[in-house]
């Protein structure tokens, strides 16, 4: 049993895969995008603790995306999309019930909701350059989608704190970009290295 069934704190890792994949097309004219995967994942974390190893996470992880696309097919094109994600996991974790050091598997599902989206498009025309902003890129697809999230690691009782690596894996079962030629597309399998330092929670 659990003296304090809750423990709360803070999460945080790096992404272990990009997010977004790009390409450039084939052929005389360039058409490409870029990304850049931001080396950070941060946020929330509170856990239901429950009898027999069991217990109840649930996370609200925070990163920064962004692309940029050039496009001399017609015009030279070229541009900056930026947007906030937050990813909000629900998983049933196990505790192996090892003296010390735990290890632990996890398993549930994830949603992942965009965020203060932003493109800004810059046309140079023989009559001069031209600029737009929208909230809506074109590849955007779904502002929220979900997926399968499954992870393992180890925990560790640290004084009052617990640490606990981890490695997550999540599947998404939809995407949130998708260029209609298919050079951007969000990455529907993703792994992350994660770390959460909490306080709560101390089995006897």
């Amino acid at each position: 049993m659990f003296a304090q069934p809750f423990a709360v704190g803070v999460k945080g890792g790096v992404p272990l895969t990009d997010f977004i994949n790009t390409v450039t097309s084939p052929g005389p004219d360039l058409d490409s995008f870029g990304t850049n995967t931001n080396r950070y994942i941060v946020g929330p974390t509170a856990e239901l603790y429950l009898p027999g190893g069991f217990g109840v996470e649930f996370d609200a992880l925070y990163r920064h995306l962004n692309y940029n696309v050039h496009d001399e097919v017609v015009d030279l094109l070229s541009g900056k999309t930026t947007g906030n994600a937050w990813e909000f996991p629900l998983l049933a974790k196990y505790r192996l019930p090892f003296p010390g050091i735990k290890p632990f598997v996890d398993g549930g599902v994830s949603f992942d909701t965009l965020q203060g989206m932003e493109q800004t498009l810059s046309s140079v025309l023989p009559s001069g350059t031209t600029t737009t902003t929208t909230t809506h890129p074109e590849e955007l697809r779904h502002n929220t989608i979900y997926g399968v999230a499954v992870g393992g690691g180890v925990e560790i009782r640290v004084a009052f704190l617990h640490l606990s690596p981890e490695i997550r894996y999540t599947r998404w079962a939809e995407q949130h970009f998708r260029d209609p030629n298919d050079l951007l597309h969000w990455n529907e399998n993703q792994a992350e290295f994660l770390l959460g330092i909490t306080f709560g929670g101390t089995a006897h």
